[in-house]
């Protein structure tokens, strides 16, 4: 993510009415890339279990419509993968305990069932990828028995976990170049065979870098994909992966809606990304995965009254948007990890906030994602430790924003030339003709997004 941002934060700070150029001005030129049809994409993660009360693949394909109406453009599956049995946790035990790479979780079905789901997505123009786990596996993967020698060992020589707490897992040793080949065989054999569109990687950071640059091209070799890596690190886009986690914007989402932060937490933010990240390093926004719901809270018991606020940011500001299962239905409690617990799937503003968002998001080129999209140019307002307001712009699209970031009701006040423009407003479709200044009274958590 490239911003202007430093240049524009000091600007500013030294006067009200802040910076006169255009971004284009400074925007790079470079070709992104990224595969083509991600320039617009978003995408949705998939927690077979808990969708619906079959738990299995063709019972979550009968959903595929309403996804596809939403206007999510990739999928994202949890591990599909037979789960170990030894040292389980629960009594359905954890996705990311891997019994074999190369099978199918027989509660999810066959993996014909696998593959016409694949199809069906691919019928209805979306893409799919499935969660791999490289870190570890199983205590009764097959490879125990098989390879031994592709896990780490004590000074007993027993297999132990790669973190004491996950205790239904052993760590695999990636010094043994005969596991990368093995590894890459069976990520290799769920593109060739299965026809998947990428992978989302556990832990990726816990893998040598080394390892993900060597398989990028091999992936590649039998049709381009799409990586995602559950990691922050910015040199891992440099070591075959298009994309990592923005789990500093999370981080902050929580601590302004718990009233730890302010404003300035997220523009000192955009500024580090920027000192990070490239502009085609794809950063993954969200409020809730399968992690955080799990295990941190809903975002309802997190972001309380700014649940909606949050939600709306996490897709115009610079990054892909993420929905997790059930998010879109206003899912208000922490899903079982380990054990059968069903989504309740009920009408919800949400799922009309992230359709709009997301219909929003393909057509108009300010939001895409790296070189294709706008970059971020922050705007000053009167009150910048609570309103948070920046445009996007790119090949005549434009977004101009403005969120009250406070339990407060604020009255708005922004002078500068970057703000005219005739527009639209998201959600109401009220048209708005802006000269220079834009004044409005805001209620707590109030946002407007403004689009042309």
């Amino acid at each position: 993510m490239k911003t202007k941002f430093s240049f524009i934060a000091l600007l500013f700070l030294l006067s009200f009415y802040g910076c006169q150029n255009s971004v284009d001005e400074v925007q790079s030129t470079e070709t992104s890339p990224n595969l083509d049809w991600t320039k617009n994409a978003t995408i949705y993660e998939v927690n077979i279990r808990q969708y619906t009360p079959e738990g299995t693949f063709n019972a979550f394909a009968e959903h595929l419509p309403k996804i596809k109406a939403m206007g999510a453009d990739i999928l994202w599956l949890m591990p599909i993968h037979p789960i170990g049995e030894l040292n389980r946790k629960g009594s359905k035990g954890s996705y990311y305990s891997v019994k074999d790479y190369k099978g199918v979780n027989p509660e999810f079905g066959t993996n014909e069932d696998f593959r016409l789901l694949v199809e069906k997505v691919h019928n209805m123009g979306m893409y799919i990828i499935i969660d791999w786990v490289a870190n570890h596996t199983a205590w009764d993967n097959v490879w125990t028995e098989t390879n031994p020698e592709f896990f780490s060992k004590d000074s007993l020589g027993n297999f132990y976990p790669p973190v004491p707490d996950w205790s239904d897992v052993i760590d695999l040793n990636f010094d043994n170049k005969e596991l990368w080949t093995a590894m890459n065989d069976a990520m290799e054999y769920w593109v060739r065979e299965f026809n998947i569109d990428g992978y989302r990687c556990d832990v990726a950071a816990m893998v040598p870098f080394e390892y993900w640059k060597q398989l990028r091209p091999k992936l590649d070799a039998i049709k381009p994909v799409f990586m995602l890596a559950e990691a922050n690190e910015a040199e891992l886009h440099e070591n075959g992966f298009d994309m990592t986690y923005n789990w500093p914007l999370k981080d902050i989402m929580n601590d302004i809606a718990q009233g730890k932060k302010d404003v300035s937490a997220l523009d000192n933010h955009i500024i580090e990304e920027d000192s990070l990240y490239n502009q085609n390093d794809y950063r993954m926004t969200f409020t809730t995965n399968h992690d955080e719901n799990s295990w941190n809270g809903t975002v309802f018991e997190r972001l309380g009254e700014a649940v909606e606020t949050f939600a709306v940011l996490t897709n115009v500001i610079e990054g892909m948007p993420l929905v997790y299962s059930g998010q879109e239905a206003g899912l208000d409690k922490a899903l079982a990890f380990f054990e059968k617990d069903e989504i309740e799937w009920k009408e919800h503003e949400l799922r009309n906030i992230y359709t709009t968002l997301f219909n929003l998001k393909d057509e108009n080129k300010a939001l895409w994602n790296g070189s294709h999209g706008g970059q971020v140019e922050r705007i000053s307002t009167n009150d910048d430790k609570s309103i948070f307001a920046f445009i996007r712009e790119k090949e005549g699209n434009k977004i101009f924003a403005v969120f009250n970031l406070s339990p407060d009701t604020k009255n708005v006040k922004i002078g500068n030339a970057r703000i005219e423009g005739n527009y639209k407003q998201l959600f109401s479709e009220n048209e708005l003709n802006i000269e220079n200044a834009f004044q409005s009274e805001f209620s707590a958590w109030e946002y407007k997004v403004f689009y042309k």
